[in-house]
């Protein structure tokens, strides 16, 4: 199959020159004259290799080069440009332009230089393939309607940039949600970046998002890209946006309306190419009413809304989760156990406040302690409800001392967090910690997933 360039000059001696050079080499060329023109063809045709004037009526050579890699960020496109347009054509490599090729034009570079563009472009797709292998789209267990209908919606929401936020208590799955809006767009082969905005101190909360440039304040010894910068191109999920301080949705909204935003300590404007996703477990319209929300910053973010129902209100869920999570406790225990059909009817029945999360970890637990190959009903029910102390001693005699105050911090955070609905304020206050501090605890002991 025959390689195809576009080519794209308003001279139509230079336009005709390189399409003639190229035909004689094998190449299947497409020439246009304006940039308009350019930006629709690229999108209903294939293209290997875009060659590119600088200089162009209407819409100019530069405008073109970010359209396509904004929409087609694997095309590479080779700059061609006069010696009164070098500064611009300098711009144009610092926007993303494979290469540029001075005139007047030299037949022995343009063949080069194109030969070149389309090894590049094959390695990117080759490189692509081997991700997609690996990129596997992210697991959300459930067959009920409600969740069916959320999935089926997730393809055609990602088609676009507008912003989501996803509201629902926690532990119900909001960022696995997210990951899964990102894995179907066409962002998908940038970077997903998660922030949880309740688990960093509000004096930090803005350098973490925007970075921070040398000296900006004591211990900034470096350069520091935020993230924001880490997202670029791909999507950014905000989880907990409800506990970002009012300074800092001022800038979020700032970067949401300009694409741009200044670091920390900086005054340089850096452009950004970001989707925003983001999750809440609260009531952003009451909390706008106290005035501890943007109301402007509330519209951007809201405009596909999502809500994720607690698991107690789709409880014909739980058979299949148990399931999944098992099978995965297999494979990361190697051990080949099974639960019984009355254990998993019961567990269909509990009303498991801290939802999926909270099940989960029940059967980690489960899977970890139990003595044989089989979960019966009896043994989850011993587990489930306290009042079954000499079970819980027994197995702790048969732990290290590490293991054992690993479990019993496990056990009673996942006790706290049922107790107060998964609120996360009032568990660190009962517990006489920190919020953040508490936010930690959880990662290291496997109750919250650990960020990417």
């Amino acid at each position: 199959m025959k390689h195809k360039i576009l080519v794209v000059d308003d001279e139509p001696n230079i336009r005709e020159t390189i399409s003639d050079i190229l035909k004689d080499t094998g190449y299947e060329v497409v020439a246009v004259g304006d940039g308009e023109e350019a930006c629709k063809i690229v999108g209903k045709e294939d293209f290997d290799t875009v060659i590119l004037d600088v200089m162009l009526p209407g819409k100019g050579g530069l405008e073109v080069l970010e359209y396509i890699h904004r929409e087609f960020p694997l095309l590479p496109v080779v700059v061609i440009s006069g010696h009164g347009n070098i500064k611009m054509a300098v711009e144009a490599m610092r926007k993303g332009a494979y290469d540029f090729i001075e005139k007047p034009l030299s037949i022995e570079r343009i063949l080069g230089t194109t030969r070149n563009a389309i090894t590049y472009k094959n390695l990117l797709l080759e490189n692509m393939s081997l991700k997609s292998t690996a990129n596997i789209a992210p697991t959300f267990v459930g067959k009920s309607p409600v969740i069916t209908q959320i999935l089926a919606s997730l393809p055609q929401i990602a088609q676009s940039d507008a912003g989501v936020l996803i509201t629902g208590e926690n532990g119900t799955g909001k960022e696995v949600i997210a990951r899964l809006i990102h894995y179907h767009s066409r962002r998908r082969y940038f970077p997903f970046v998660g922030v949880n905005c309740a688990a960093i101190p509000e004096t930090l909360i803005e350098s973490e998002l925007f970075g921070y440039e040398k000296g900006a304040f004591t211990g900034a010894n470096k350069q520091k890209k935020g993230k924001f910068e880490q997202a670029h191109r791909g999507t950014l999920f905000l989880d907990e946006i409800g506990d970002l301080s009012l300074s800092a949705q001022a800038k979020v909204l700032r970067v949401l309306q300009e694409s741009e935003f200044e670091r920390v300590g900086g005054n340089e404007l850096i452009k950004v190419d970001v989707r925003i996703i983001a999750a809440t477990n609260q009531n952003l319209v009451e909390k706008i009413q106290k005035g501890e929300f943007r109301e402007d910053l509330y519209y951007r973010l809201n405009v596909v809304p999502l809500h994720l129902p607690p698991l107690r209100e789709r409880k014909e869920d739980i058979p299949e989760l148990v399931e999944y999570f098992l099978a995965e406790e297999r494979e990361r225990n190697r051990r080949e156990i099974t639960i019984t059909p009355d254990a998993v009817a019961f567990l269909a029945t509990q009303p498991w406040k801290g939802n999926v999360r909270e099940l989960k970890n029940f059967i980690q637990r489960l899977v970890i302690l139990c003595p044989g190959n089989t979960i019966t009903l009896a043994y989850v029910q011993q587990h489930l409800f306290p009042g079954s102390q000499n079970l819980l001693q027994e197995e702790m005699r048969r732990l290290s001392l590490k293991d054992a105050k690993r479990e019993f911090e496990k056990q009673l955070i996942l006790d706290r967090l049922a107790q107060f609905q998964m609120n996360m304020a009032k568990t660190a206050e009962s517990l006489d910690i920190e919020r953040t501090y508490l936010y930690r605890k959880m990662k290291e002991l496997g109750i919250m997933e650990q960020e990417e």
